[in-house]
């Protein structure tokens, strides 16, 4: 772990600091006269973010989540990363690999008045060389302005062809899930996670009333939740990501999981941007990889 003197040297004054949050865990605060966001650094996990321009915020975080060491929280932007959803063959390691859960390290920032960055990297340990025993040094930088990029890039350094897994499963703050509608997707072939993976072919936009949890395939569209409740769009724009994941966990589901309040299920919508299931990467020795995303509000 970085000691707080080590963090510091990367604390920009009126842009970026470090403080202790709940339960003794390091968070970094950006601020700047665009936009306002916070990172979790155990998982380089965003947790909020709110350009100056909108009443509401973006990103989505339970009021229940637990900030607990090793744990994964409910909300923001959880890195899934170097697999997505189960290890394809130990089901006892983690769902959505070890990098949300892990500490990453800070190792650049820089600020203008409108316009901030900030660079994490994941050191391998014991444990993690366990489950992914390749050469992949691994980098986030998040840059916050009116808009929010995000952008994830994996080395292969070692010797050998990997097969990487990746996704931003970002949760998107909503007025109600049962007013917004998400589109992009049409005629889209998706794998649907609720009816055993059976492949169907979205039409027209997505709207919800009952759970759903699907694997959009080959796609590099850009998504749009139009959400009435709140006047705006959120476009989600992303770059060398073939899938997109769509979920929403519905009452009873949400429930079960023991992090939501009663009703903050409605107010949440994943989409998330992806290279899954059948669009997982093949990345050749000495290849780099950078999935990208974009995030920005307009006016419904």
């Amino acid at each position: 772990m970085q000691s707080f003197d080590a963090l510091n040297r990367y604390a920009i004054p009126e842009h970026v600091f470090f403080r202790f949050g709940p339960g003794g865990q390091i968070f970094a605060d950006i601020r700047n006269s665009s936009a306002s966001a916070s990172v979790f650094l155990q998982g380089a996990h965003l947790t909020a973010f709110q350009p100056r321009s909108q009443y509401d915020p973006l990103i989505w975080l339970s009021e229940k989540s637990r900030f607990a060491v090793g744990k994964s929280i409910r909300g923001g932007v959880p890195v899934c990363w170097p697999w997505f959803g189960p290890h394809p063959d130990n089901s006892q390691f983690p769902a959505h690999g070890f990098a949300r859960t892990h500490l990453w390290t800070v190792s650049d920032s820089s600020s203008s008045k409108d316009i901030t960055r900030i660079t994490l990297t994941l050191e391998p340990t014991n444990e993690t060389r366990a489950q992914w025993p390749h050469e992949t040094p691994v980098s986030l930088e998040i840059v916050v302005s009116e808009t929010l990029e995000m952008s994830l890039t994996t080395h292969n350094a070692g010797n050998d062809t990997i097969t990487l897994g990746e996704a931003f499963h970002t949760y998107f703050h909503v007025g109600d899930i049962h007013s917004v509608r998400l589109e992009g997707l049409d005629g889209c072939t998706y794998l649907d996670k609720t009816a055993d993976f059976a492949r169907k072919q979205q039409e027209g936009d997505i709207t919800f009333n009952a759970e759903t949890d699907r694997v959009y395939l080959n796609t590099q569209n850009d998504c749009i939740i139009h959400d009435p409740r709140m006047y705006r769009r959120i476009r989600i724009h992303k770059e060398h990501a073939d899938s997109t994941v769509v979920w929403t966990p519905w009452a009873e589901k949400a429930a079960a999981m023991g992090d939501y309040t009663p009703d903050g299920w409605r107010q949440m919508l994943c989409v998330e941007s992806a290279n899954a299931a059948e669009n997982v990467l093949q990345l050749q020795p000495g290849e780099k990889h950078t999935l990208m995303v974009r995030y920005s509000a307009e006016p419904l």
